[in-house]
């Protein structure tokens, strides 16, 4: 039988794949003109982020759900602030994309994602130039190029807007990882919204005060609180989904899920929008795409296993040693060193050292898993 804890697991995962697809259906309703006709995606992203931010403060300083880190003037002004800046610009470009490609054609292009990111790791200095990851990125773009080619709506503009969202967003994970990692800070889901929401709604104000307000204040604007409020709050939900699916699986697991709900959300966008035409070119170049994404996440997973390898071949070796010591001692103890049994029933072994370096074994276990868990 299944157990509880298992089938908890699976209803997580359910439900970050229900409002993750859910969110982008939404946002592309919302936005598009041929359906709720809101096609303001800096206004509908701030709504969001103010959202967002206002929730996370009711948790955090008055029902006191979890306690705030300790965040100096320094590490907001070098750390929270880039990051910010990058996390807007990926939500700005991300969702304006939607007013000019389909949801479809969207996730197609987020295969992308794997490459943005090694390449920005590479330009800073987080990751290395290798030949087999380079590979795997080389046969992801291809099979984007493909997919592209064979698009039926192909808009340039919209295309553009979506990589750069991606790219965007690439370079925000390479700056959580290099000026918050270093520093020792970890954020989780609802920590992150109180600092970074905020900030983001400063950085997104600048380009809708230029670009959208004049255009709001000269065109009639349907304004429905109910569906905002929705949207927010779905939007906020998703991510506390994902910190609860992470906290239960893990990293890997939610990009198999991810990928899961990549296939669903194509087919439930020619669904639910008819415009949204899928070519078996489209589907065969994301395929492609699709392979070099998970050989990438192979590598990944490979890597982090062969950086504890030669730690747990040690500790193995070293548990040999002394379970083949043991044996030996009780092997000959009895017949040549009968008159020494107060000294080994005192220890429990021939060897007196065996019981104070076997207590090295565990702690070299728990220092090796704490090591890992601060790199990942």
């Amino acid at each position: 039988m299944i157990s509880k804890q298992l089938l908890l697991t699976y209803f997580y995962l359910f439900v970050y794949i229900v409002l993750s697809s859910g969110v982008i259906l939404y946002n592309k309703w919302v936005l598009s003109p041929k359906y709720f006709n809101f096609p303001f995606p800096i206004t509908l992203t701030m709504i969001h982020m103010g959202f967002s931010g206002l929730v996370a403060f009711f948790l955090i300083c008055v029902f006191k759900v979890v306690s705030p880190v300790k965040m100096t003037l320094e590490i907001y002004a070098t750390c929270v602030i880039p990051i910010s800046a990058f996390f807007a610009a990926s939500l700005w470009f991300g969702n304006t994309a939607y007013l000019f490609i389909s949801v479809a054609f969207i996730q197609m292009l987020k295969a992308l994602m794997p490459v943005a990111t090694f390449v920005m790791a590479v330009i800073c200095g987080t990751d290395k130039l290798r030949c087999d990851v380079f590979l795997n990125m080389f046969l992801v773009s291809i099979g984007v190029v493909i997919s592209s080619y064979g698009e039926i709506h192909f808009n340039i503009v919209g295309t553009v807007y979506q990589v750069t969202g991606i790219f965007a967003e690439a370079l925000r994970l390479v700056l959580t990882q290099v000026l918050l990692q270093k520093k020792g800070l970890t954020l989780n889901p609802i920590t992150s919204l109180y600092y970074i929401a905020p900030c983001s709604f400063v950085f997104l104000f600048i380009p809708w005060y230029l670009l959208e307000k004049p255009e709001m204040e000269v065109s009639q604007i349907q304004f429905n609180f109910w569906i905002f409020f929705s949207n927010a709050l779905c939007a906020l939900a998703l991510n506390f989904s994902i910190f609860l699916v992470i906290g239960r699986t893990g990293a890997v697991t939610i990009r198999v899920a991810g990928v899961l709900k990549d296939w669903i959300l194509i087919a439930l966008s020619t669904l639910i929008f008819p415009e949204s035409t899928i070519t078996t070119l489209n589907i065969t170049g994301y395929a492609i795409a699709l392979c070099g994404v998970v050989m990438y996440n192979y590598l990944k997973i490979k890597d982090v296993r062969a950086s504890q390898l030669p730690v747990d071949t040690v500790l193995d070796r070293t548990a040999k040693e002394l379970k083949m010591e043991k044996m030996s001692s009780d092997l000959y103890l009895p017949d040549d060193n009968a008159d020494l049994g107060g000294n080994s029933t005192k220890n429990g072994s021939s060897d007196p050292t065996v019981d104070e370096e076997a207590p090295l074994i565990p702690s070299t276990r728990i220092s090796h898993l704490g090591r890992s868990n601060l790199s990942s």
